[in-house]
């Protein structure tokens, strides 16, 4: 059983995405090539094919945008080497904009983060508009180690990510926020 508290991801479960060992596609957008390593299968995600993904047998990843073109996340896939100064800058700001759940997972390589910021059924447009400002907030208060989805720059196959690996830190509606 996958023992990771990702109930308030709300992984889109009607399809997956596999790591395959060569290029899968070529995908031209927006002048840019990119190269898709990721094949899509159109079947259920199951605990048999994620507990595959946390024994290290494949790599698994889940779409951040549904088929309506609504995103249930904001994502920051943070790449540096700081982990707790990120996470504690990341947690200020977002009290301060506002959200309360918000969760950090382990990704596979050590000392990187995704960080869920849970905004419920939200557009792709307001998506795209709430992490570039998300981003550039942060970015005031620290140097940028991270890549943001939904990002309008990459096409929409390309707004992935891998299964959690395990549980950094989380919010969920602090007491604190009664007061605010």
């Amino acid at each position: 059983m996958y023992n990771i508290d990702t109930s308030l991801i709300k992984i889109i479960t009607d399809h997956y995405w596999i790591k395959r060992d060569s290029i899968v596609e070529k995908r031209i957008h927006n002048g840019r090539t990119f190269f898709d390593k990721f094949e899509r299968v159109n079947a259920t995600l199951t605990n048999s094919i994620i507990n595959q993904h946390r024994k290290g047998e494949i790599t698994v990843a889940h779409s951040l945008i549904n088929r309506f073109s609504k995103v249930e996340n904001i994502v920051f896939d943070y790449n540096g080497i700081n982990t707790d100064r990120f996470w504690h800058r990341a947690q200020l700001l977002l009290r301060e904009e506002g959200f309360i759940n918000f969760t950090a997972y382990n990704s596979k390589t050590p000392g990187h983060l995704h960080l869920y910021v849970h905004k419920g059924h939200t557009t792709l447009q307001e998506g795209y508009q709430i992490a570039k400002m998300l981003s550039m907030k942060l970015a005031q208060k620290l140097p940028r180690e991270w890549k943001m989805f939904p990002d309008p720059d990459i096409p929409k196959e390309f707004n992935i990510l891998t299964l959690p690996y395990g549980m950094y830190n989380k919010e969920r509606g602090a007491s604190w926020s009664k007061h605010m």
